[in-house]
């Protein structure tokens, strides 16, 4: 029986490891599940989940959505994005589709990387890393955005040009592009080395 363990709880951020088999396989920290209707997102000082907005409209988002650890967007990633001037400044988003509700936040799990959505926000790359829960049953084979049924990458394009839209005003999001793995793979990789520049 190991003794190993963490005396502290570590910043979800900065404290826990980025996965097993980065870019491939990364681990995902979990701040919003399908079924909340505000928007939470882990405080970059206390590691502690906050409340950031209520949602404004009556869509959900449709995964598990949060962050890939000691993961940052700034100038490499945004330069993988045309039409960007810089990355968003937060960790690297990631939405994991799994097939049995997962109703809880604030977990941890593995997520196999399968592409991904190319957003612009108001100028900055706010990309949407999209992942398999490891070792999902219905989904496990999926190795692809292709390989996903189309509507599900309908409802994830819905969300993401919905979520900040105020009624009366233009939405600042643009949706670029929807890209594949080895793309997705390029943007992790850009992320940690974007992590390690300005983190150390």
């Amino acid at each position: 029986m190991t003794r190993d363990f963490l005396q502290w709880r570590p910043h979800p951020w900065h404290g826990l490891e980025i996965g097993p088999e980065p870019p491939h396989i990364v681990n995902a920290y979990i701040e919003i599940t399908p079924f909340d209707v505000m928007k939470y997102e882990v405080d970059k000082a206390t590691g502690y989940l906050r409340v950031d907005r209520p949602q404004r409209t009556s869509s959900q988002p449709p995964a598990l959505y949060g962050f890939i650890p000691r993961t940052y967007c700034a100038r490499r990633v945004g330069a993988l994005a045309p039409g960007a001037d810089r990355g968003d400044g937060d960790p690297l988003d990631i939405c994991v589709i799994s097939e049995r509700p997962i109703t809880k936040s604030e977990i941890l799990l593995g997520a196999r990387v399968v592409g991904g959505l190319q957003l612009i926000d108001r100028g900055e790359a706010d990309d949407k890393i999209v992942a398999i829960l490891v070792g999902d049953y219905v989904w496990g084979a999926v190795s692809e955005m292709r390989d996903l049924p189309p509507v599900i990458i309908e409802r994830l394009e819905h969300y993401f040009s919905t979520y900040k839209m105020v009624p009366g005003e233009k939405s600042p999001i643009r949706i670029a592009s929807v890209y594949g793995a080895e793309h997705a793979h390029r943007v992790i990789e850009a992320a940690v080395a974007d992590y390690d520049e300005e983190f150390g």
